[in-house]
């Protein structure tokens, strides 16, 4: 049995299913370097103590994917598990591919490749692919378009296939991290480039029906969590910044309600490896978005 504080996580994602919590995030203990070896998971009654690992991903002979094995998201749709997750590989670019359950109603998979190869654009670095499924049941992609490539990274949207295998239609642009007020540039040595960030983008519809996106990127206090709220409450709307949510260095949230009806937004803090772990703040619905209650 696992506490919380004991487990290296970034990028976590929670999905509460029949009376149990299941953790997800990158777990590779050098996920920057090296070979991916693929994905672990933990399961909770209580969002305390927690049983695992359990590996829910392996990849296969020949994936495309080798490394940079990041930022799973897991989502139940049609009947079924399916993961997100980003990837890179040897001639092609970073992006984020569809996995799905072998066992289609179990939350550990075993995931097996489901799109033939990333279904963000190939010519384009992509990365925290988000699964959202507008009001009239289409399934689409929101992804971050990375600075690494392009300066000012960016927030987009590209509608899927009913199956989600591949993208249907050209994407569009949602926003710009530079957009945020509070958004503010990082240098990368490995790089050598300097720009703005976009990363860790997951959709929340609020009780009200307002349309949030949570995002992350870098304030004058280091990583951080903010949201953007849609003015007409769909994908197509004016994306308007709306605040930030925590900015002590962690960031690369989602939101879930738990099973005694709060809702909570998990991330990781600090935002250095190896120290990086899950955080669990109960946070509450506005007029306006979000604000975040106390950490516990």
């Amino acid at each position: 049995m696992n506490k919380i504080k004991d487990i290296q996580i970034r990028d976590p994602f929670i999905v509460p299913y029949e009376n149990k919590y299941y953790l997800y995030g990158s777990t590779d203990s050098d996920i920057w370097k090296g070979s991916g070896s693929g994905f672990d998971a933990y399961v909770s009654d209580d969002l305390i103590n927690w049983e695992g690992p359990c590996k829910v991903f392996s990849p296969p002979e020949n994936y495309w994917g080798t490394r940079n094995f990041w930022a799973p998201e897991v989502h139940f749709y049609n009947g079924a598990f399916y993961m997100f997750a980003s990837f890179i590989g040897d001639g092609f670019n970073r992006g984020t591919a569809v996995l799905k359950a072998c066992e289609p109603k179990n939350p550990f998979g075993k995931f097996i490749p489901h799109s033939e190869k990333a279904i963000t654009p190939s010519e384009h670095m992509c990365l925290d692919g988000s699964l959202y499924v507008d009001k009239k049941g289409e399934p689409w992609l929101v992804y971050c378009h990375e600075w690494v490539q392009i300066t000012d990274g960016t927030i987009n949207a590209v509608r899927l296939s009913r199956d989600l295998k591949t993208a249907v239609g050209e994407p569009v642009l949602l926003f710009k991290s530079s957009s945020a007020p509070w958004s503010r540039t990082v240098h990368s040595k490995s790089n050598n480039i300097t720009g703005y960030v976009t990363d860790g983008c997951f959709m929340h519809r609020t009780k009200s029906g307002r349309l949030l996106m949570l995002w992350s990127c870098f304030t004058d206090n280091g990583y951080c969590e903010c949201y953007a709220v849609s003015d007409n409450d769909e994908i197509d709307g004016k994306w308007e910044q709306g605040g930030v949510l925590f900015d002590e260095n962690g960031g690369h949230g989602m939101v879930f309600t738990d099973f005694n009806g709060r809702l909570i937004l998990t991330l990781h803090t600090p935002n250095n490896s190896p120290d990086e772990r899950a955080v669990f703040l109960e946070i509450e619905e506005t007029e306006r978005g979000l604000k975040v209650r106390h950490c516990f």
